[in-house]
């Protein structure tokens, strides 16, 4: 057996439950197993992984068919530009069913959840799995959410992330409102639970009032481990004070390396130790047998599986603005970006992909729904290995979120062709030695906010 080094790479997987993954022409690929409405189909990706050691397998969520573009579903009906997006707690379900070691995480929303459901939600899953819930915090971004949810319009930004701070200090207050040892389960005095031991809440903030305490026990972590992606200023400040494993969507090695600088050392600021704290890219994996073979199958995923009509809708969603208005080859212009909240930083990334200044709506959709949103790895598994292992070694990372081209090919071709190569340097676990997600991340139970 080789010898393990002392820094391990993670690995998780980046689900969507639904037609395509973040990756929007995933579906018309000819591998692609059309059975997202099965539970067969997620049972299958939590084997797979589970196979391959990864740390986790996330699921992305979105609370509304993307809409924004023309004001209208119709564009991403008919382009499967992620209509179709399942209820993530059964599926969730589901995959802890048939798997007994990888983490199982979901995106919620702060936005328009509420802290007590997040909280019997997360530690229900905690508990049911063994220690393996994860939850992906995330501040909504745009209008069709919404306006499923009664509003007519997104709160601000900094609103949006001033109610999810709140939102987080409720939800840790509910989790540890069960102290470890209160469950007694003593028939003979009988005692279920010492009452001395669960705790109201009764939160009193500017966003929420919870009275609490949780319907839920303190679950086998503790709580559930936090993943966060936020990339703006006020985004990085809040994946300082809470997160526990950030993921990035760092185009480049340098502009990855400075992300990495920046939040660790925030991370520092706050009190935390920045090295228990995981920073993993979004990164796509074209694998082949041969370098000539991967190299084809990547020219298939650039230019024939996306439809244009899929790129411009998703951009508008992420965006939060309409761009029916303009051509495909409409430069974006200083005014929109000025009126456009977030579209600064996705220019500037473009820019390092395609060079010069000139950045256009096409150039702009097409970064969004192909393969250009992070690192791209391409090559046999070892060629592979030697990408990853750059990005690793160099500090930009701890590790990557890998999203698929299709499903469940994708997948199988990493467990099947990288992991081996990666177990074989000694940066990666070749089996799990641990039972929770928090063991796989080096993460330590945490104690009680109660400060018991």
């Amino acid at each position: 057996m080789v010898e393990r080094s002392k820094r391990q790479m993670s690995l998780v997987g980046f689900m969507q439950a639904g037609n395509a993954t973040v990756y929007a022409g995933s579906w018309r690929h000819p591998a692609t197993e059309h059975g997202f409405l099965k539970a067969s189909y997620y049972e299958k990706l939590a084997r797979t992984l589970e196979e391959g050691c990864f740390d986790l397998m996330f699921f992305d969520d979105r609370l509304a068919m993307p809409g924004i573009y023309g004001g209208s579903v119709a564009e991403a009906v008919r382009t499967g530009a992620r209509p179709v997006k399942l209820d993530l707690s059964i599926v969730l379900g589901v995959a802890a069913a048939v798997t007994s070691r990888i983490g199982l995480g979901a995106t919620y929303s702060t936005t328009y959840y509420t802290p007590f459901h997040v909280a019997r939600t997360f530690a229900t899953l905690d508990h049911l799995s063994g220690g393996r819930a994860a939850w992906n915090v995330v501040t909504s971004v745009n209008d069709s959410e919404a306006q499923n949810y009664g509003m007519t319009e997104v709160l601000p930004h900094d609103a949006r992330y001033n109610r999810a701070d709140e939102f987080l200090e409720a939800t840790v207050g509910l989790w540890d409102s069960w102290d470890d040892d209160a469950l007694v389960l003593d028939r003979a005095t009988p005692l279920f639970a010492d009452p001395t031991k669960v705790h109201q809440l009764d939160h009193d903030g500017e966003w929420f009032k919870v009275r609490g305490p949780l319907t839920v026990p303190r679950c086998p972590q503790g709580r559930p481990v936090l993943l966060q992606a936020g990339s703006s200023g006020r985004g990085r400040e809040f994946a300082a004070r809470w997160a526990e494993l950030i993921f990035t969507g760092d185009p480049g090695i340098d502009i990855a390396r400075s992300h990495y600088k920046d939040q660790k050392e925030q991370i520092a600021a706050r009190g935390r130790n920045p090295d228990t704290i995981k920073m993993l890219p979004m990164a796509y994996t074209v694998v082949g047998e041969s370098k000539a073979h991967a190299e084809e199958r990547e020219q298939l995923f650039l230019h024939d599986l996306v439809d244009p009509m899929a790129s411009l809708t998703l951009l508008s969603e992420l965006m939060n603005y309409d761009f029916s208005g303009l051509e495909l080859d409409a430069p974006i212009t200083d005014e929109l970006i000025e009126s456009v909240s977030g579209i600064r930083g996705l220019v500037q990334n473009i820019r390092t992909h395609i060079g010069g200044e000139t950045v256009t709506l096409a150039d702009l959709a097409g970064h969004r729904a192909t393969l250009l949103q992070g690192p791209r790895f391409v090559g046999t598994g070892p060629d592979i290995a030697d990408q990853m292992q750059e990005w690793f070694d160099g500090g930009a990372c701890d590790g990557f979120v890998i999203a698929a081209t299709h499903t469940p090919g994708a997948y199988e071709d990493v467990v099947r062709l990288v992991v081996p190569e990666l177990q074989r340097r000694g940066v990666f676990r070749d089996r799990y030695t641990g039972t929770t997600l928090r063991e796989h991340l080096g993460l330590e139970r945490p104690a009680s906010s109660r400060g018991a």
